[in-house]
């Protein structure tokens, strides 16, 4: 395999305080969460040593300073996906935008109508839809994940009808790695005049993003998967469709008038961030996202392509080895294997003993253990941050776990 120089990896590196003070880590646990440079924490330490204050209330030089550095960061996010500044809705992650999203677009459907979600949705993407539907007497249904443990596109046409008011689904699979063809799903959603989302928490790391390319209506991810801190979260909406959602949360900044009897609600994107935000972490998450375009999300995903391909190679030799989801290189940085005889925890346990990092577990993927006949799965998720090196050291701790369970 020709080795790719895309990244002075070494460089990188030397941006993370955790990897230059603990040289023996090997951190292959990004789905989870990813590393933060320390670029990132400059930032965030900055506005509380030198402008700590609210946003949007006070007329003093600190409030303004915050205020300032704040809608930056808004318009940062929207740059990244190529949307407008009030299409962006800071949240506390993923998790918060998606029920943002059910909580104020399901009141607004009747019982019989259909939610449609897939197989390999993460737990975020499928509790709050089949709870809320629950309630209304809603229809969810679920798009098949087929023998190639792809997303199977013509059962998609069939579950997707005239009764469908929501599609959701994930833009790359947690523990199958796979890329899903939203563009297509989107366009099969929306002929049939249903409302379309994508969860892009796994995605937005590692590939670019063009929300009018995809032509969602609606775009989550977190910031802590793409270098951010954590309790920061975003939620991209097509401007005249938030004009007309009901707010999530009520309380201040997202109100322009009140009185004893009723509320106006403010412009966007404040209608929908009641009380006092994330400010740091907002702050924190813009500067991740300039550190990103700096290197380049095509390098990133050229160099992320190699590793992957690398590691497949090498884990697909290890006798034993049972590897989730597609082979080719139609695929994410994710990859979730199984050791026959050996407990995913077990796995990653013997592995955390040679500091590297892996999880072991169902992935908040349920549903989806049951299809694939495993309740859980050990999980390498890789960044632009790790090294051959680094994936050589796991493939030789598999090894040693084999020989102590002795299969």
């Amino acid at each position: 395999m020709e080795t790719k120089q895309i990244l002075n990896v070494e460089k990188i590196r030397n941006d993370f305080s955790i990897l230059r003070n603990n040289k023996k880590l090997i951190y292959l646990d990004n789905s989870a969460t990813s590393l933060t440079p320390d670029i990132v924490l400059d930032v965030m330490n900055k506005y509380y040593k030198e402008y700590n204050a609210n946003v949007h209330r006070s007329v003093h030089q600190l409030g303004q300073i915050a205020t300032e550095e704040y809608e930056k960061a808004h318009q940062k996010v929207a740059d990244f996906i190529n949307a407008k500044f009030q299409e962006i809705i800071f949240t506390k992650g993923a998790t918060e935008s998606i029920n943002l999203l059910a909580y104020s677009l399901i009141k607004r459907l009747s019982k019989g109508d259909e939610v449609v979600l897939t197989e390999m949705e993460h737990h975020s993407n499928l509790v709050p839809w089949q709870q809320l539907a629950k309630e209304k007497g809603l229809i969810v249904k679920y798009i098949r994940v087929n023998g190639e443990e792809r997303l199977d596109i013509e059962n998609a046409r069939k579950l997707i009808t005239d009764k469908t008011k929501i599609v959701s689904i994930i833009h790359m699979s947690n523990v199958l790695g796979v890329i899903n063809n939203v563009k297509e799903i989107g366009k099969i959603a929306h002929k049939k005049n249903a409302l379309f989302i994508v969860d892009g928490a796994q995605y937005t790391a590692h590939f670019k993003v063009d929300v009018k390319e995809i032509d969602c209506d609606f775009y989550v991810f977190s910031g802590h998967k793409l270098l951010g801190p954590t309790g920061i979260g975003v939620l991209y909406g097509k401007k005249e469709l938030l004009k007309k959602m009901d707010p999530f949360l009520f309380g201040g900044d997202m109100i322009s008038e009140v009185y004893f009897e009723d509320s106006k609600w403010n412009e966007l994107p404040w209608k929908f961030e009641a009380g006092t935000p994330n400010i740091a972490g907002a702050i924190g998450l813009g500067k991740a996202i300039d550190y990103l375009k700096e290197i380049g999300m095509e390098k990133i995903e050229d160099y992320e392509e190699y590793l992957t391909e690398y590691a497949m190679e090498k884990l697909s030799k290890i006798p034993g080895i049972i590897i989730y989801g597609p082979k080719s290189k139609e695929r994410g940085s994710v990859i979730s294997f199984n050791v026959q005889g050996i407990h995913p925890h077990d796995v990653s346990a013997i592995l955390d003993r040679d500091n590297i990092a892996i999880r072991g577990g169902h992935m908040c993927a349920m549903p989806l253990m049951n299809i694939l006949d495993a309740q859980s799965v050990c999980r390498v998720s890789l960044y632009f941050y790790n090294t051959t090196e680094e994936i050589d050291k796991l493939i030789s701790g598999i090894i040693k776990a084999k020989e102590i369970f002795k299969v």
